[in-house]
């Protein structure tokens, strides 16, 4: 098989316990669009072009009903990992203004090649990174 020709990510997934804490979350304080909520089961986020799921674990693992839509169960267990692009005044911003929020930033740093992270951890536990997109930029 020839490999695809992909246009990056569209979606990506996290597992959350409690639906309301992340909508305050990702929502409230991280300012994400939600696109949609399905009560008891998850929240989704736009993100740029991107949308973040945030699932309940258990609800996403039941299979789907004669009458819904086809999609297969997943879900993961324990805190996963998401990264969101910021450009350097934006996490310059955040470094201060997450922890008056409650939020503790559990590592802010310059990797070897330059790029900035701060990361913090969502309400689930889940890593939430900030970085600047040349972290990915190819080398030259």
């Amino acid at each position: 098989m020839r490999a695809p020709t992909l246009g990056g990510v569209l979606e990506a997934a996290i597992y959350v316990d409690d639906l309301d804490a992340a909508e305050a979350f990702y929502g409230d304080l991280l300012g994400l669009e939600t696109v949609i909520r399905q009560e008891g089961r998850h929240v989704f986020f736009r993100c740029g072009q991107a949308i973040l799921l945030a699932f309940d674990p258990a609800a996403s693992r039941v299979p789907p009903g004669p009458d819904q839509l086809p999609v297969p169960p997943h879900g993961a267990s324990g805190p996963g990992h998401v990264c969101f692009a910021a450009e350097a005044d934006e996490l310059e911003r955040m470094s201060t203004a997450l922890p008056v929020e409650g939020v503790p930033v559990e590592a802010d740093f310059r990797w070897p090649h330059g790029p900035r992270s701060i990361y913090v951890r969502d309400p689930a536990g889940n890593s939430v990174e900030f970085a600047e997109p040349k972290l990915w930029e190819p080398s030259r």
